[in-house]
């Protein structure tokens, strides 16, 4: 056959020509792979328990504040009209304390989860929270997600509330670790209680 090399053997094969303008797909990019880079990648539970403790910490200065000027009003309440603080007025006091605190803690990382996916942790650490559709969460998916910071209001149970609240929220902290180092996608238990919520690099 004109053309065909001695022996009868096929033509040799050539790899077919790039798009227009001369250049070629990077290996795995444009063929149905995933990208590599670490951008958009599920974030590993270092950099995520770091960011926590971060929210926590900022969290935790606003609660003392938010509980000294509490117990401060209630010592002077209970100055100008009983010449100190009762039991009562006491337990009072620590039950208001305790639902503010946990109504603080809730409202940040779901207003913030729910708005740009970083909490000011997240931002630090260049990580973001997407929801099932890549998306920030909504405000409901990020209540779901962050409800056991707000375990803490079982204090307002008298005697065993607030030892109960602070358990449950260790065993949940315990819980989130440890499935997220066990998921190939490093979900954490919360995040599939919200229904597939996850937590990607972008940085």
């Amino acid at each position: 056959m004109p053309g065909s090399p001695p022996g009868g053997s096929p033509p040799p094969w050539y790899p077919p020509a790039g798009p227009p303008g001369g250049y070629a797909p990077a290996p795995g990019v444009g063929y149905g792979l995933p990208p590599t880079g670490g951008v958009g990648q599920p974030a590993d539970l270092l950099p995520r328990f770091l960011a926590r403790l971060v929210d926590f910490i900022l969290v935790g200065v606003v609660n003392f504040i938010i509980s000294l000027v509490t117990v401060v009003g209630a010592l002077g309440l209970g100055s100008a009209g009983y010449g100190g603080m009762s039991m009562g007025g006491s337990y009072a006091t620590g039950a208001v304390s305790g639902l503010l605190e946990a109504a603080v803690s809730l409202a940040y990382f779901v207003l913030m989860e729910s708005r740009t996916g970083q909490t000011v942790g997240k931002m630090l650490l260049r990580l973001r929270t997407e929801g099932p559709d890549g998306r920030p969460p909504s405000l409901e998916v990020a209540v779901r997600r962050n409800f056991w910071v707000a375990l803490g209001a079982l204090g307002v149970v008298p005697v065993v509330g607030g030892l109960i609240g602070g358990v449950a929220q260790l065993v949940i902290s315990i819980l989130i670790m440890v499935t997220i180092s066990q998921s190939p996608t490093r979900q954490g238990w919360h995040d599939t209680f919200a229904g597939g919520t996850r937590v990607v690099r972008v940085g």
